[in-house]
């Protein structure tokens, strides 16, 4: 190609890019650059992916763990007249460890997205108590000896109510599972032998949680799904601040000398010098030599670590103190946030835990021997109540009480309730209540009350840990 074509050819690529200035992207033009950005893939996790970065990351246990522990560390009572009743119910709770199997049973499920627990009965009625298949007859129940919380590992599959005019449309009518033991794995390898390790366990003897699960897909989904973006900005963050620390300080010595040096010299004096500047502080140099000290410079790094906390914090709902596991004692508003998050892990305990719970409950009634004198639970009154979240000193529980007792005699001294009405809301259907619930009738005093509540919750969880 001449001289002259090239210049041509140079003019209509400048003429083209001209008009093409002066068209403009423009918003949706397929020169626009956000039309080509797609939010991320699905990740879709197996369950050694899950179990590797519970494991290996602790932003990720603390995730998974914090809210099953908030919602079973108090515990719960049973209201109720029938103190025999009452004394024995809560009794064999402590005895099955139901604290710990429930805490584990929704770990499970926000780690996997299926949490399991079998529960053991005893049948005074040999079939029915060997065969897992059939349902647990409660008016032949004789014992419940036992709750164990298994993963998903254990479950192969399981069979759904896909009939959307069934009352139990959605639900799980029996699971498929494997009951061998490994040392009868190793025992059926070891002969040779080959036998079916699955069998069909009738959904009444399981304990499932699920909390995400999409209409064409048979298992839950994990939470970390929704999270591997962010955790691998935080876990890229705490490797970058690594770096930056191991060499946030660093020297630069300056001689006339290193231009005469081979490679292998400047490698070995930079070694040895490295290794002396790092144990000594005396530095030995030359009229012409220089040696200064340099840093890294950090000016923004604390905004990008704050996104990435924010950002976490809002995709997992936990306030930024509660996910780090203590009280910064820096975020403005932080009191109001940890209330909200108590406010949504009381909300977890009436919609997910208490099914699970009034069912076990109801089946320790029906026991002849096992949890006191079998009683029909539909024939008295009974209710179970979660323990409070946080509690309060006595003074300030004092100070509570008084106030609402002065509102509450100005509410039936104007006759807007009558004394009923107010005994039934103060003290329960069961007898005084331990402890006094705030309801925001003083304004003045939610700030107080709100830092409080915060001391609280750091105080128990430190109890807790301790």
């Amino acid at each position: 190609m001449s001289i002259t074509e090239d210049l041509q050819q140079l003019r209509q690529d400048a003429k083209e890019t001209r008009n093409d200035f002066m068209l403009g992207n423009g918003k949706g033009d397929p020169k626009d650059n956000l039309t080509r950005q797609r939010p991320g893939a699905a990740k879709i996790l197996t369950f050694n992916d899950c179990k590797n970065l519970y494991a290996s990351n602790g932003i990720v246990k603390n995730i998974i763990d914090i809210i099953p522990e908030d919602m079973t560390r108090a515990g719960w009572t049973l209201k109720t007249e029938n103190k025999e009743v009452k004394k024995a119910i809560e009794s064999k709770w402590r005895q099955l460890k139901t604290k710990d199997k429930f805490r584990k049973l929704f770990a499970d499920d926000r780690l996997y997205g299926d949490g399991y627990i079998s529960v053991g009965a005893v049948s005074n009625n040999v079939d029915n108590g060997s065969n897992l298949n059939q349902a647990i007859d409660t008016k032949q129940l004789k014992s419940v000896p036992y709750l164990n919380a298994f993963s998903a590992q254990k479950v192969s599959r399981f069979y759904t109510n896909e009939d959307m005019f069934s009352a139990d449309y959605g639900e799980v009518e029996q699971f498929e599972v494997s009951r061998r033991s490994q040392i009868g794995n190793h025992i059926m390898s070891i002969g040779g032998m080959s036998a079916t390790t699955q069998e069909l366990v009738h959904r009444s003897r399981i304990l499932h949680q699920q909390s995400l699960r999409f209409e064409d897909e048979p298992d839950g989904r994990s939470v970390l799904e929704g999270l591997y973006d962010i955790i691998t900005v935080m876990d890229t963050s705490l490797w970058s601040v690594g770096q930056i620390l191991y060499d946030y300080a660093f020297k630069v010595f300056k001689s006339p000398k290193v231009d005469n040096m081979t490679k292998k010299d400047k490698a070995e004096i930079g070694m040895l010098m490295d290794f002396k500047f790092r144990t000594e502080a005396l530095a030995l140099i030359g009229d012409n030599e220089e040696l200064k000290k340099e840093s890294t410079a950090t000016t923004g790094m604390k905004d990008l670590l704050d996104y990435g906390w924010d950002y976490l914090s809002g995709v997992v709902r936990m306030p930024k103190s509660v996910l780090r596991g203590q009280e910064a004692g820096t975020l403005t508003g932080a009191q109001y946030d940890v209330m909200n998050y108590y406010a949504r892990v009381s909300s977890m305990q009436e919609n997910q835990l208490r099914p699970h719970l009034e069912y076990l409950t109801r089946l320790l009634m029906c026991c002849d021997d096992d949890a006191g004198p079998k009683i029909d639970p539909d024939t008295f009154e009974w209710a179970i109540e979660f323990n409070p979240l946080w509690s309060v000193d006595s003074k300030t529980d004092a100070e509570i009480r008084k106030l609402t007792a002065e509102a509450d005699k100005i509410y039936i001294d104007s006759g807007v309730v009558d004394p009923e009405e107010v005994y039934d809301t103060r003290f329960g259907r069961f007898g005084v209540e331990n402890t006094s619930k705030f309801n925001a009738d003083s304004l003045d005093d939610i700030d107080e009350i709100a830092k409080k509540v915060l001391e609280a919750y750091n105080a128990n969880r430190a109890g807790s840990h301790g």
